[in-house]
């Protein structure tokens, strides 16, 4: 591991400053922030459960990954140790698809050095996820920004927030990734408050406009 990990987020101070920073930087996101208020934390634990969280949200909506998830905790799965021992049965008793399951056997199986990746850099942190089956940019991406703090990651693959710079900016459609990912450069160094932002300002108009 070379480099480092740059500026970590360890709270609501980081964010706080992140977002005052990204409000004088561009008038677009002080809207933002003005329309939003407190910009979320969203940190929560790295390691093997929260990879496996991670997968086991992809592909369903909030409420289904919410649901599967408990069962996954309450069947003892958020151990890996569990999971090397599950039948197939097991593991789609509790909801997780045929890929799924087999995301789960590789991840339990694999020996990450999780907390080696707490010191590596971000594109050090997103290559090694990236080599395990089930886990693209965008899980390594969140996986980063949330279980990691890393303040200067952003996911411009994800739908809500293309859907959010396009309402923010008055965009005519929703950005690719790769135009979301150019427009990200302008929020460095924190392009994942950036993030927290854009996915506070999405639910803000999605309830004002009634479709959530």
């Amino acid at each position: 591991m070379s480099a480092g990990p740059g500026r970590i987020i360890e709270g609501a101070a980081c964010v706080a400053e992140g977002a005052q920073w990204l409000a004088a930087s561009c008038p677009r996101m002080a809207h933002a922030l003005e329309a939003c208020g407190e910009v979320p934390l969203r940190l929560r634990g790295d390691g093997f459960e929260a990879l496996l969280s991670a997968i086991v949200s992809q592909q369903v909506s909030v409420a289904s990954a919410a649901a599967i998830w408990g069962r996954v905790e309450a069947a003892g799965f958020a151990d890996p140790a569990r999971v090397r021992a599950a039948t197939e049965e097991e593991l789609r008793a509790v909801g997780l698809s045929r890929p799924k399951v087999r995301y789960a056997r590789a991840l339990a199986e694999a020996e990450i050095d999780y907390a080696a990746l707490r010191g590596a850099t971000d594109e050090e942190v997103i290559a090694v996820l990236t080599q395990m089956p089930g886990i693209g940019r965008w899980t390594a991406e969140i996986y980063a920004m949330f279980s990691l703090g890393r303040a200067d990651v952003f996911a411009p693959n994800d739908l809500a927030l293309q859907e959010s710079a396009r309402m923010l900016y008055g965009l005519p459609e929703r950005p690719s990734e790769k135009a979301l990912r150019q427009m990200a450069e302008a929020w460095s160094p924190w392009r994942a408050v950036a993030a927290r932002l854009l996915w506070a300002y999405f639910r803000v108009e999605k309830n004002r406009e009634g479709t959530m």
